[in-house]
């Protein structure tokens, strides 16, 4: 796959893609540094085109078990 090859995307991958570049073009931004900003975004939120698997990246949002409390401090006799 050539680089700046599109195939391994969703068509909803795509599809924000060229709405995040026309509001960059409308916002005054050429057409090329548009394009390469919308497809930046869109690799920042999803991690890049179609994956499955165990290599997946796992969303930011999930919660972490919370750290035992008092773990840090001595016990008092």
């Amino acid at each position: 796959m050539p680089r700046g090859d599109k195939d391994k995307y969703t068509d909803k991958q795509k599809r924000q893609a060229e709405h995040i570049e026309e509001s960059y073009e409308k916002q005054g931004v050429s057409e090329d540094e548009a394009e390469k900003r919308a497809w930046a975004t869109i690799n920042k939120q999803d991690g890049g085109g179609k994956q499955s698997g165990s290599g997946r990246k796992k969303p930011a949002s999930s919660a972490k078990t919370p750290a035992a409390k008092n773990s840090s401090k001595k016990s008092e006799s």
